[in-house]
C-alpha cells in the first residue's frame, strides 16, 4: 500500500498499531479499516438521532448529529487531500468525534456532568474514548473497536494536547485536571497527552468548527431564529450576502442562505490551507512525529480569519444557543436526564439487563459511571420513551 505523499502526514504502513495486535487486513490499510469500524459501530447510528441544536423531531431538514459527523468528514477529506494528508485517518477522526456525545446535545453533556460531578464528571472526548475502546462490543477477541494509536491518540486530543511534558493538567484541562475516562485509559496504553496529535486531527478538528458554524446558520436561518440580514453585522457574512444580492438581485431568501453556507465554508477551507502551507513551509516537518513535537498547532485560521470565525461563534451564542425557544426546550432536556439519572441510581433494575451485569461489584462511583456510560449511550428518542415508562409526566421538547 503506497503512503501518503507529504512526508509530515501519518503512514499507515508504520503506524504504532493496536493494544490487542491483529493480523493484518488483506485489503484495506490500519487506518481505512478504523473508519470502517467507526461507520459500522452501534454508537455511529445512534448519532441519527442525537441532536445537534433542535431535537429531531423539531423537523426533518434540521442538522442531527450524524448529518453534522458527515459534514466534518466531507470538508476534513477536502483540506486532507489538498494537503496530502491520509484521508482514511482524517475521515476515521472526523466521523468518530461525537461518538460520545449524550442526547440533547451540550444540554445532555451539561446534565452528565452535574449528575457525575462527584466521580469526574463527564467530558464527551473521554466519552469517545470509552465508546471506542470499551462500550462497543461487536468482536470476540476485545472490547470497544481496538483501532490504532493514531485514531485513539486523534480522539482524545480533539481539542490539543491535555497536559505539559511533566504531566500536569494543561489548556482547557487545567481547571478540572485530566477527564478520568482520559487519565485511566493511558495507563495502559500511553497516547502522549503532552504532544500535539496528527495533522490528520488538527484537519479534523478545525473541519467540525467549520461544520457547526455555517450549518448552524442554515438551521437557525430555516428556524426563523434570526433572518439572513441579521447578519449583516459580521463584516465576513454582509461581504457574501452583498456579493450574493450582486450576481444575483432576485434571489429569493433561501437560496441566499444557502449560498451564503456555500460560500463561508469555501472561504474558511481556503484560509485554512493557506495557512497551513505558511505553517508548514516555517517548520518544515519531516514526519508525523516532528509535527507531534511542535509548540502550536499547525492547521489553524489565519489571524484576522480567527477574528472573523470568532464573531459567528458569538452570533450564534447570542441569537441561537441562547434564544429563549431553544433554552426552553434544552433546560427541560436538562430535566429529563437529571431525572433518568436519579431513577437508576434509586432502582437500579430499572436498567436493562445487559447493564447489570457485574453491577454486584459496583462501588457508589462504579454505579454512578455505569448509568452515565447508559444515557450518553442514548439517543434523544430513547430518552424521551425511557421518562415516558418511568415518569407520569413528559415534556414534548417542541
Amino acid at each position: 500500500m503506497a503512503a501518503p505523499h507529504a512526508p509530515y502526514a501519518c503512514d499507515p504502513e508504520r503506524s504504532r498499531g493496536r493494544l490487542v495486535a491483529e493480523p493484518p487486513s488483506r485489503t484495506r490499510s490500519p487506518f481505512r479499516r478504523d473508519c470502517d469500524r467507526v461507520i459500522h459501530s452501534t454508537a455511529f447510528r445512534r448519532l441519527k438521532y442525537k441532536t445537534q441544536v433542535f431535537v429531531f423531531h423539531e423537523g426533518d431538514h434540521y442538522r442531527t448529529r450524524l448529518t453534522h459527523s458527515l459534514e466534518v468528514a466531507q470538508i476534513a477529506r477536502a483540506l486532507a487531500r489538498q494537503l496530502g494528508l491520509d484521508e482514511d485517518l482524517t475521515e476515521t477522526l472526523a466521523l468518530a468525534h461525537d461518538l460520545g456525545h449524550p442526547p440533547f446535545g451540550h444540554a445532555g453533556e451539561r446534565a452528565l456532568d452535574a449528575c457525575l460531578k462527584d466521580f469526574g464528571g463527564f467530558d464527551h472526548n473521554a466519552q469517545t474514548l470509552r465508546v471506542v475502546a470499551a462500550l462497543e462490543q461487536r468482536y470476540p477477541e476485545f472490547d470497544g473497536l481496538n483501532l490504532t494509536w493514531e485514531a485513539l491518540e486523534g480522539i482524545v486530543k480533539h481539542n490539543g494536547p491535555l497536559t505539559d511534558r511533566s504531566g500536569a493538567p494543561a489548556g482547557r484541562y487545567r481547571e478540572r485536571g485530566v477527564p478520568v475516562g482520559i487519565a485511566d485509559y493511558i495507563k495502559i496504553y500511553d497516547l502522549e497527552l503532552w504532544s500535539f496529535a496528527s495533522l490528520e486531527a488538527q484537519v479534523a478538528a478545525i473541519a467540525d468548527d467549520i461544520a457547526y458554524d455555517a450549518h448552524d446558520i442554515d438551521d437557525g436561518l430555516r428556524a426563523g431564529l434570526f433572518h439572513l440580514d441579521d447578519l449583516k453585522v459580521m463584516p465576513l457574512t454582509a461581504e457574501i450576502i452583498a456579493e450574493t444580492s450582486a450576481h444575483y438581485p432576485d434571489l429569493e431568501d433561501v437560496r441566499r442562505g444557502a449560498e451564503l453556507v456555500r460560500e463561508l465554508i469555501s472561504h474558511l477551507i481556503g484560509a485554512v490551507f493557506a495557512e497551513a502551507q505558511i505553517n508548514l513551509a516555517a517548520v518544515k516537518p519531516q514526519s508525523a512525529q516532528d509535527v507531534r513535537q511542535q509548540s502550536r498547532a499547525l492547521i489553524a485560521f489565519p489571524a484576522a480569519v480567527a477574528e472573523e470565525e470568532a464573531a459567528i461563534k458569538r452570533f450564534l451564542y447570542q441569537h441561537m444557543y441562547r434564544h429563549k425557544r431553544v433554552m426552553r426546550v434544552m433546560g427541560e432536556a436538562e430535566q429529563i436526564l437529571f431525572d433518568l439519572f436519579a431513577k437508576y441510581l434509586t432502582s437500579p433494575g430499572e436498567l436493562p439487563p445487559e447493564w447489570l451485569v457485574g453491577a454486584e461489584a459496583d462501588n457508589e462511583g462504579d454505579r454512578a459511571r455505569r448509568i452515565g456510560n447508559f444515557i450518553a449511550g442514548m439517543t434523544d428518542r430513547f430518552a424521551l420513551t425511557e421518562h415516558q415508562r418511568l415518569f407520569d409526566s413528559t415534556p414534548d421538547l417542541r
